[in-house]
């Protein structure tokens, strides 16, 4: 019976450790069939998640695909609320056996390798915009409607995606990775789906959490003066 119960105790110890590991940044590379070396990063957060596909070299974006998820046992429950791989999964739920080992995720076809587990980002999680400063005062947004503006983090990776979960309209989305060092949030393109040519660019905010909400300004890619608020996506 001691045997029996400390072999549960490690099943359940085992299947935490497995819940709270899938979190942060993972990474895999395939050839596609130009031959060319395309990358795929996923991040997950506590509820949510989002697949980047792009070519390894020279960043040129191949897709996306993304929402909230649950882990079930040795299944997670993916809700989709944005693909440009077809939007007929938009607003569906698929479950994916998945299997967990240390530093490596085995989900789908494919096997990832663990870039990060969320940190040392102040600011690994999902968050929607919120507000932006016009005129000197903040005019907040709306982050309950079907219209969002979504930046995923885990410690060292980031991908903001526009979209519209009623009409499953993709809008635009970028990524990366990302610092935080004294107050300034540095984000170094990997891909945009807008305009390949601003892969490679970096580009420097100054960040502030205030009450729990990211305030970012600095200058858009574009040289236009920015400042953003975003808000700790809860569901």
């Amino acid at each position: 019976m001691k045997h029996i119960t400390l072999f549960l105790l490690y099943c359940l110890c085992l299947n935490i450790v497995s819940s709270q590991n899938i979190e942060g940044a993972w990474t895999t590379t395939e050839s596609n069939d130009e031959g060319y070396q395309v990358e795929h990063t996923l991040i997950f957060t506590a509820s949510f998640f989002s697949e980047a596909i792009f070519e390894k070299e020279g960043g040129k974006f191949l897709g996306t695909k993304g929402g909230s998820y649950s882990i079930n046992k040795d299944v997670l429950d993916l809700t989709y609320e944005y693909s440009t791989k077809g939007t007929e999964i938009v607003g569906t739920t698929k479950s994916e056996a998945y299997m967990l080992n240390i530093d490596n995720l085995e989900l789908g076809h494919l096997k990832w390798n663990k870039v990060d587990n969320g940190t040392p980002g102040d600011l690994f999680g999902a968050w929607l915009i919120s507000g932006r400063k016009r005129d000197g005062e903040i005019v907040q947004r709306d982050t309950s409607g079907p219209r969002k503006t979504m930046k995923i983090l885990s410690g060292t990776r980031f991908q903001w995606i526009a979209y519209n979960t009623e009409t499953k309209e993709f809008m635009g989305t970028g990524g990366g990775t990302y610092t935080t060092i004294d107050g300034k949030y540095t984000e170094n393109i990997g891909f945009f789906s807008r305009d390949d040519s601003r892969v490679g660019a970096s580009l420097e905010f100054n960040y502030e959490l205030k009450n729990g909400d990211w305030h970012h300004s600095g200058f858009s890619s574009k040289g236009n003066p920015i400042y953003e608020v975003w808000s700790k996506r809860i569901k």
